[in-house]
């Protein structure tokens, strides 16, 4: 064997070892990527949850209370509550939608109308159910214990039951968080080419 046919060994030898440690170095890069991108979808999601079900509970609260206190029927309270709930946790997302990204009602309106739904209505639908099956709805009094011990285990229900809804839009480009930051853009927000998958925020295709 020449001398030229052991360089050519050699060089073929340090391409392979440089090829696997790029290959090992790219796969190691991709864990950890993955291991980021679900760590920051999950914290987007507790906050959006969190942020709904704020605005779930003024509804909420004042639709309980009402009629607790007036004595209608648990049904016709439970009816109250959800529209009250779903007036309050619009208004808590599509109004600092317009002031911060400088929309009118109807286009906040389109961008976010099928998260919120969505994930208001699960909200809606088990906070509902245990208040319900507890009888905090039934209670007669706002005074009564089993009135607050009743929302003091739906409110927590509410949350664990939307907070997959919510990780789920927002993996799919349904939904995002409403900034924390005043002056954030839409680009932190859901928008149209965001509902339809053409787009995401950072411009880049879906």
């Amino acid at each position: 064997m020449g001398p030229r046919s052991e360089h050519n060994e050699v060089e073929m030898e340090n391409f392979e070892m440089n090829h696997t440690h790029a290959d090992s170095c790219c796969k190691q890069n991709k864990v950890e990527q993955h291991k980021t991108q679900t760590v920051s979808s999950l914290k987007a999601a507790i906050y959006a949850t969190f942020h709904c079900l704020t605005g779930c509970m003024i509804g909420e609260f004042i639709g309980l209370s009402f009629g607790v206190t007036m004595g209608l029927a648990p049904m016709t309270t439970m009816f109250l509550s959800t529209v009250l709930a779903f007036i309050s946790g619009f208004s808590l997302t599509v109004f600092p939608l317009m002031r911060n990204a400088r929309l009118d009602f109807h286009s906040a309106m389109k961008a976010v109308w099928l998260g919120e739904l969505l994930s208001i209505g699960i909200m809606e639908l088990v906070m509902n159910s245990v208040d319900y099956h507890m009888g905090g709805v039934s209670a007669g009094s706002v005074a009564n214990p089993l009135f607050w011990k009743a929302l003091a285990i739906a409110v927590p229900a509410g949350f664990i039951a939307a907070l997959p809804v919510n990780a789920f839009l927002i993996a799919k480009q349904m939904k995002k968080t409403v900034g924390k930051d005043p002056g954030q853009k839409p680009d932190g927000l859901m928008t149209r080419r965001n509902l339809f998958g053409c787009r995401s925020p950072n411009g880049t295709a879906a």
